[in-house]
C-alpha cells in the first residue's frame, strides 16, 4: 500500500481518495457499502456515492480492557458475533470479558435501533459487501465486523479504509477477500493523527447521511 495525501483534512476526503482506490467496483451488481458506525459512515458516504451503491451500517462495539478501556481487549458486533485481540503480558478473567459485554450489548442494540429504524437488516447473501471505516488501529473492531458479516454469507467481501497500521490491515488478509488500506503511515500511533479534522461523528450526522444515502439509492 501507499502514503499519499496525508493528513486527509476530514472524513468525508478520505472517502472521496478511498473512493478513487475502489473504483473497480464501480458498476458491480448486487453491490452493497456497510459502515462502521459512527466515524466510518462519512467515509462510506463517500464511497457509495461514488460506486453508485446503496449505503447501511454494521454495528461493533468496543471491548475496553478493564482499567484502560482505551485499549481494545476484543469487540462484538451484529449477531451474537465475538472476537478477542490477543494483548501478550496482559491476563484478562471470564468474568471480566463478560461484564465488559454487558455494558456494551445494549450500546449495540440502541444503536441498531437508532439508525436503521423499523427497516430491516440487507439481505447479505450473494453480494459484493465492502466494508468501510475511518482508520484501523488494533483491527479488532473490524476484524468482529468481518466475521459477523461473513457469517452471512457474501459472494465477495472487502475491507477497505483510507488509513490503517500496515499490520493490522495485513492481519486481515485472510479474513476479507480483498485488503484496501490507501494509506500505511509508520509510525502509525493513532487514526486521528491523519486526519486535519477529526471530531467525533455524532448519531445526528449518521442518522443525516443515512436518510440522504436512502433517498438517492440507485434502484436494485
Amino acid at each position: 500500500m501507499r502514503d499519499t495525501r496525508l493528513p486527509y483534512e476530514d472524513r468525508r476526503e478520505a472517502g472521496r481518495v478511498l473512493a478513487d482506490a475502489l473504483a473497480h467496483y464501480r458498476g458491480r451488481p448486487h453491490l452493497l457499502v456497510l459502515a462502521l458506525p459512527r466515524g466510518g459512515v462519512p467515509v462510506a458516504y463517500e464511497v457509495a456515492r461514488a460506486l453508485k451503491a446503496p449505503l447501511d451500517v454494521f454495528v461493533v462495539r468496543k471491548l475496553g480492557f478493564p482499567g484502560h478501556e482505551e485499549y481494545a481487549m476484543g469487540a462484538i458486533a451484529s449477531g451474537g458475533v465475538r472476537v478477542m485481540n490477543p494483548m501478550p503480558g496482559m491476563s484478562v478473567t471470564p468474568e471480566e470479558v463478560a461484564a465488559a459485554v454487558a455494558r456494551e450489548q445494549p450500546e449495540l442494540q440502541r444503536r441498531e435501533r437508532l439508525y436503521r429504524g423499523q427497516s430491516p437488516a440487507p439481505d447479505l447473501r450473494g453480494r459484493t459487501v465492502i466494508v468501510v471505516d475511518d482508520g484501523l488501529a488494533t483491527g479488532a473492531t473490524m476484524h468482529a465486523a468481518l466475521l459477523g458479516i461473513r457469517q452471512q454469507h457474501p459472494a465477495h467481501l472487502v475491507m477497505a479504509v483510507p488509513v490503517g497500521a500496515a499490520d493490522s490491515c495485513e492481519a486481515l488478509q485472510g479474513v476479507a477477500d480483498e485488503v484496501v488500506c490507501v494509506a500505511t503511515p509508520e509510525p502509525f500511533r493513532a487514526v486521528g493523527l491523519w486526519y486535519r479534522q477529526f471530531p467525533q461523528t455524532s448519531d445526528d450526522e449518521v442518522r443525516a447521511l443515512l436518510e440522504d444515502a436512502r433517498e438517492h439509492a440507485p434502484s436494485p
